[in-house]
């Protein structure tokens, strides 16, 4: 496999697009496959993008969809997202009869995302440790029986272990993706909360340090409903989005919209594959994006073609260098590898 070395991962045209590159494969007889998202100026993930809405430059110059054979194949076959649902299960939620309409907004939560990825569930409450619901799994209904234990759940500590539960979440995390078959490894962690931090077991500080470092793979959202939550301690976590409220009769629309949210980003990565005309020397490809009524975007890399001949399939499997630098970088997280290999 020819390595593709990138040379810009985002260029953006006006307000419209904004096109992520995670990386790039490139290998005879000239298949060049790369694998982004896109998300619109508002950073929201903009799914069902077809085929002919991507254009292809080689050089400055536009090559011929006849001639490149371009495809999206399906992403599952490079790549994996997971998702854990980390519930706040302090004496405030259980003892103020709130665990039943929870229990049914997670679940519903569940059961959408589950159909992209697997899901797993954990609780938290004033304790140092996170209490495992339901293990990653896929499939709504595996999902749904775990989470009917959230009816009847009984907190170790009443109080709310916040900025500590969110640190162990990441590591569950991190280290479930570790063990992925598919070279790319994308995890999305959704905290739910009724207020804040006040075990004080972990700094705000050293929370906010966690996040920072976390690989780029992982994304967290929040989702607040209480009235006493603090929305901008919430949306300092919720690095790629947060739906707050103050009342608790809002509880299942905030849900929906975080599983709006989540869905949106599991779709707007895209598998791109085509066939390169190019047979020699180094070359400077980009690919824009041309989706009517929410604008265009396009990525930029570098590739060397040489050894390229005919008879390019755009169908093959990609193969991923998993051993890149950047799929093995690791922050220490109270001791805890947080890494996507």
């Amino acid at each position: 496999m020819t390595r593709a070395w990138i040379l810009s991962s985002l260029l953006v045209t006006g307000c419209g697009l904004k096109l992520h590159l995670v990386d790039a494969s490139v290998h005879k007889p000239s298949n060049v496959a790369v694998y982004f998202n896109v998300v619109d100026h508002k950073d929201v993930g903009v799914p069902n993008i077809t085929a002919d809405q991507f254009h292809i430059y080689e050089d400055g110059k536009l090559v011929s969809p006849f001639e490149s054979k371009q495809t999206i194949l399906n992403p599952e076959v490079a790549a994996v997202q997971f998702t854990l649902l980390l519930m706040d299960m302090s004496g405030s939620v259980t003892q103020s009869g709130q665990s039943g309409p929870l229990a049914d907004a997670a679940s519903a939560f569940s059961e959408r995302v589950s159909k992209t990825q697997e899901v797993a569930v954990y609780a938290f409450d004033g304790a140092k440790e996170i209490h495992p619901i339901v293990g990653f799994t896929s499939g709504g209904g595996s999902v749904q029986g775990g989470i009917n234990a959230l009816r009847s759940y009984k907190p170790r500590d009443p109080s709310t272990n916040l900025n500590g539960a969110v640190i162990e979440a990441l590591a569950v995390l991190s280290k479930h993706m570790e063990h992925a078959q598919q070279p790319l490894r994308f995890g999305t962690l959704v905290v739910f909360t009724d207020g804040t931090d006040h075990a004080h077991r972990v700094a705000r500080a050293d929370l906010m340090r966690a996040l920072d470092d976390v690989n780029a793979q992982i994304s967290v959202f929040v989702i607040g409903v209480g009235a006493e939550i603090d929305p901008g301690e919430l949306k300092a976590i919720g690095r790629q989005g947060a739906v707050l409220s103050k009342n608790p009769a809002e509880v299942k629309a905030a849900f929906d919209k975080i599983a709006e949210q989540v869905e949106a980003y599991t779709r707007s990565f895209y598998l791109f594959s085509y066939c390169s005309p190019a047979r020699a020397g180094e070359h400077d490809v980009r690919i824009e994006a041309d989706v009517k009524d929410r604008g265009k975007g396009s990525l930029e890399y570098h590739f060397n073609a040489i050894g390229f001949q005919p008879n390019c399939d755009p169908n093959t499997k990609p193969a991923f260098d998993v051993h890149h630098p950047k799929f093995r970088k690791a922050e220490s997280v109270r001791g805890i590898q947080l890494t996507s290999r």
